[in-house]
């Protein structure tokens, strides 16, 4: 069977991450004052070969979600979007690094700006729950 034009593409951008996100959660650690995000805010990842995205929910988050490409160093390039407690629909983009902890557990360190609203820029902290 001949693949096609679009599978031949998808098999170029498809490779092995270093992290494995799938099934994670994560909570806020910290985040910057423009944030909406909290430690009441729960984030569920999800992961297809070097493709993530994930639900997140609680705090001023009604419902999120976002989606990202994986780096070979499991770094993420993500745009999210979100409904928040004032009736905002909130979007932006955040580039997120992860660091493993002792125990096994995942830290990502996140600078995001929002595309909506003010636009201004921050910087969260996420750990594995």
């Amino acid at each position: 069977m001949k693949s096609t034009s679009s599978e031949r593409k998808l098999d170029k951008l498809i490779f092995m991450t270093k992290i494995n996100y799938d099934d994670k959660r994560f909570t806020t650690v910290s985040t910057s004052s423009k944030g909406d995000v909290s430690n009441e805010t729960i984030f569920h990842y999800h992961q297809r070969e070097n493709f993530v995205w994930a639900e997140y929910s609680g705090g001023e988050i009604i419902f999120g979600n976002l989606i990202a490409k994986c780096a070979r160093d499991g770094s993420l390039d993500m745009r999210y979007q979100h409904l928040n407690g004032k009736g905002e629909l909130m979007t932006g983009t955040c580039q997120s690094t992860p660091k493993s902890l002792s125990d096994g557990r995942i830290r990502l360190y996140e600078a995001w700006k929002w595309t909506s609203g003010d636009q201004s820029e921050g910087k969260s902290i996420l750990e594995e729950i």
